[in-house]
């Protein structure tokens, strides 16, 4: 079929829609529903047939318009929360999977390079984490408590402090995706820089053991949880370098949803990995076992709860 002859068959139905939606009464959402239906498969045969097309990117418009009003005449309820962290985020990490690997890629390359380049400098330590910190770990080394940075500050205090700042660096690495994703990649670089050269800095004081027993009692969730921010990034970015059938607009405005959702998902996991260093990570002389338990219950979440579980919901609707 031509486009014209497509367009004269549905021009009328798309117009009437459209009439539809700009009235301000409420749409019976059955109604919606069956519209919804209709306008998504006139979308898809245009993808196919039309994939370049003014009438291609319209229809995404008007499906996009149809889908709002759906959510906008739904009636809420209680389970419209539970609903968020159990299908449309979970469905959200599914499609987002591989700017999450790229993200992780990008930090563990970030990480090596912290590694190596502490190892083959003595003074880039100093430059990464400041002149203060490192002396003030070497005297904490000297007296016997290397990990005693945890229990200078008050707990509430250091809670606040540590998960604001958490919170803030993800929103950070989310809106720097506007800059075609390098942004992101920057955010996701100078802290995987830092981490690695953080615990190269231990390594080389033979405390490599006894500060990740330490440090990944929250490191887990937070790092974990940065890198998922960087994603949310990667998604914002690439919507602007790959539209797709959407107009760039559009397509921007669909990622910066989809990435503010998965950065406002990752505020529990910032409020629980703060907690955990206020008030947990401060006692560094608990078993190993207590520590290796905390850390490998942190991670198993974080896998199942944005990788496996999003797969099996997907395979699950499918």
């Amino acid at each position: 079929m031509q486009e014209v002859v497509f367009l004269k068959q549905n021009a009328e139905k798309w117009q009437q829609l459209e009439t539809l939606l700009d009235r301000e009464r409420r749409v019976d959402p059955d109604r919606l529903a069956a519209l919804f239906i209709e306008i998504t498969d006139d979308l898809s045969f245009s993808r196919t047939f039309f994939p370049a097309s003014k009438t291609t990117a319209y229809l995404n418009g008007l499906a996009g318009r149809v889908h709002q009003a759906i959510y906008r005449n739904r009636k809420e309820d209680r389970s419209r929360f539970l609903r968020f962290w159990t299908h449309e985020l979970p469905t959200l990490f599914y499609h987002s999977q591989r700017q999450l690997l790229y993200s992780f890629i990008f930090f563990a390359m970030a990480v090596l390079i912290g590694c190596l380049s502490t190892a083959q400098d003595d003074l880039y330590v100093r430059l990464i984490l400041g002149d203060r910190y490192v002396n003030m770990t070497e005297a904490n080394i000297a007296k016997g408590d290397p990990m005693a940075v945890y229990k200078s500050m008050h707990q509430v205090d250091m809670f606040l402090g540590i998960t604001f700042n958490n919170i803030r660096v993800s929103f950070i690495a989310f809106a720097l995706g506007l800059l075609l994703s390098a942004g992101t990649v920057y955010i996701l670089f100078i802290n995987g820089v830092m981490l690695g050269t953080f615990q190269y800095f231990f390594y080389q004081k033979g405390l490599l053991l006894p500060s990740m027993l330490t440090i990944w009692i929250h490191g887990t969730l937070e790092i974990s949880a940065i890198i998922i921010a960087g994603s949310a990034g990667l998604v914002m970015g690439n919507s602007i370098l790959f539209p797709g059938t959407y107009t760039r607009t559009q397509s921007l405005m669909r990622g910066a949803r989809q990435g503010m959702k998965i950065v406002v998902g990752l505020v529990p996991i910032f409020i629980t990995a703060g907690f955990l260093e206020a008030f947990v990570t401060r006692y560094t002389g608990m078993p190993a076992l207590l520590s290796l338990a905390i850390i490998f219950a942190s991670l198993g979440f974080i896998i199942w709860y944005f990788i496996i579980y999003p797969i099996r919901l997907n395979r699950k609707a499918s």
